[in-house]
Formats: structure tokens, C-alpha cells, sequence
């Protein structure tokens, strides 16, 4: 994990247009029907909060975590935002000094760890967060989907009509692509500005095996494995490794 965040998470006019890039889908409706009734959830990496306010009006106890406090000001203002515990920390060494019934890392967020030291610190913080029985569950990409072929600008441009905005495009370019990762590039053209926003990130992709082995090392004993949001078993073809562990 980098020392600083990527831009897509810091900058003013990239935060607000993130619910409108990453609106709910088949994913939150998996998450939304994990939780027995009235658990205790921590949401690390929750962003601008939309899964922990669904979770919240759902009668659940929500803690949201995320580093970045661009992201959080979004979260605590939207509406229902006032049902959840947010934190700004680190989910690399954060304590909260209670345990959870369920931990969640939604949106790839897993995926930011680069180094294995880092994601292994994530996964530790997180076991001993749980009660017993707990169960924690996160998403990373298949990497023998190679789903970043389609990150060009051709495959991955997409136009919204922001409120506050405008008419705002957006598009991705792969800027390198090595063993167990990918950097790329995300542009934001905003209406009146003569040249895009542009923000660099590179993310982890780790096959079955090596998410396993840190599973294990952080304490996990049982983990299930998925292949898509409708629970099909995780198969070579998965565009997704959906993990989840006790």
C-alpha cells in the first residue's frame, strides 16, 4: 500500500462524482443479505458510506472506516449518515477495542494493498476484530480474467449528468502491467476545463493460492470461496475471487 492516497479519493471534484461512477448493484444486494438481524458490522474501506447507511436503516450496528477524509465528509452527510459510527484510520493498524458479528472490505478495496506485509496487517486487524463465529468477507479481482484488458479509453468510457457538475466523462488507461499487479490511469473531463483531471492507482491481483496463504497466516481457518454475486462456486472463468472467511 502506498503511503498517499490516489487522487480519486482525496480530490474535492473526484469524491463528489464517485456514487454516480459506482452505484449500487448486484454486489450490494449480496452484502445487504449477509448480516443476521441486529449484527455488528465494520465496513473498513467504506468510502462515501453508501453500503454502511443501507446496513444502518436495516436495523444493523454500523462502524465505517476508511482513510480518507474526503470520502467520510460525504458519508456523514448523506442522508441516514448519522446511524453509523464513522472513523478515519488506517486498516492496516487500526483498534477499535470491540468485535464485530461481520467485517466487510466491498468495492476491491482489498486490492490496494500492494505488498504482502500490508495486506497480511489488514487481514490480522481484522481477525482480531471478530467474535467468535464471525465472519469476514471481501472481493479481488480474478487475475486470470485479466479484466484490465478492458480498462482502455475505447471500453471503459463512460458519460453521466452530474447535478452540480454537468455532463462529466470519464475513461481508464493502463499504464503498466506486471506480475500480481496493474497501474492505470483515470481521467475526469469536466465541462469548461480544457484537459481532464487525471489520477494514477495500481492495485494487487492475487490468485487463489496467495489469498489463501494470508488467510491463514492471519489466523483464518474456514474460508469459502465464490465466483459471483448469486453465489456460483468460484471456477477459472470467475471474473471475481469473492472470499468468505472464519
Amino acid at each position: 500500500m502506498k503511503s498517499g492516497l490516489d487522487e480519486i479519493y482525496v480530490d474535492r471534484v473526484l469524491t463528489s462524482l464517485y456514487d454516480a461512477l459506482n452505484p449500487a448493484g448486484e454486489d450490494t444486494g449480496f452484502y445487504l443479505s449477509l448480516p443476521a438481524p441486529g449484527s455488528a458490522i465494520l465496513d473498513i474501506g467504506c468510502g462515501t458510506g453508501l453500503l454502511g447507511v443501507e446496513f444502518a436503516r436495516h436495523g444493523h450496528d454500523v462502524t465505517g472506516l476508511d482513510p480518507a477524509a474526503a470520502m467520510l465528509e460525504i458519508a456523514k452527510d448523506r442522508p441516514g449518515g448519522e446511524r453509523v459510527n464513522w472513523l478515519q484510520a488506517d486498516a492496516r493498524d487500526f483498534d477499535l477495542n470491540r468485535m464485530f458479528d461481520l467485517i466487510l472490505m466491498t468495492g476491491h478495496v482489498f486490492q490496494v494493498f500492494l505488498e504482502d506485509e500490508d495486506a497480511l496487517r489488514a487481514l490480522t486487524a481484522a481477525r482480531r476484530h471478530l467474535k467468535p463465529g464471525g465472519r469476514l468477507v471481501f472481493e479481488s479481482r480474478n487475475p486470470a480474467a485479466r479484466g484490465w484488458e478492458a480498462w482502455t479509453p475505447l471500453h471503459s468510457r463512460k458519460v453521466i449528468e452530474h447535478p452540480a457538475l454537468g455532463r462529466v466523462e470519464t475513461w481508464h488507461s493502463v499504464d503498466d502491467v506486471k506480475a500480481g499487479r496493474v497501474a492505470f490511469f483515470s481521467f475526469c473531463q469536466l465541462p469548461g476545463r480544457p484537459v481532464p483531471i487525471v489520477s494514477r492507482s495500481e492495485l494487487a491481483f492475487r490468485s487463489v493460492g496467495e489469498l489463501d496463504d494470508l488467510l491463514s497466516a492471519s489466523g483464518f481457518r474456514d474460508t469459502r470461496w465464490l465466483g459471483d454475486w448469486h453465489g456460483k462456486p468460484l471456477d477459472a472463468d470467475s471474473a471475481e475471487i469473492i472470499v468468505i472467511a472464519r
